[in-house]
């Protein structure tokens, strides 16, 4: 068992199953793991980040901070000299 869920399914299933996942809770982010084959993953994001995740707005465009800590939605550390 190698501790990854595997998610098949049209674009919308895969989309569909995704946001449910984030908006759940069970989930803040996802690693992919592409498959052997050549060209899988500009499949996945063409087929399924471009449109479905997009308009389900499961899928950010634009960020509101400059910093990765910002993006993360984290407060800025308080520095004590």
């Amino acid at each position: 068992m190698s501790g990854r869920r595997t998610i098949v399914g049209t674009p919308e299933a895969v989309a569909a199953e995704l946001d449910e996942g984030v908006r759940t809770g069970a989930a803040d982010g996802f690693v992919l793991v592409p498959p052997a084959t050549p060209g899988g993953l500009d499949e996945f994001v063409y087929s399924v980040r471009n449109a479905p995740l997009r308009e389900r707005g499961a899928f950010r465009t634009e960020y509101t901070g400059t910093t990765w800590r910002s993006r993360l939605g984290l407060a800025e550390p308080v520095w004590k000299g």
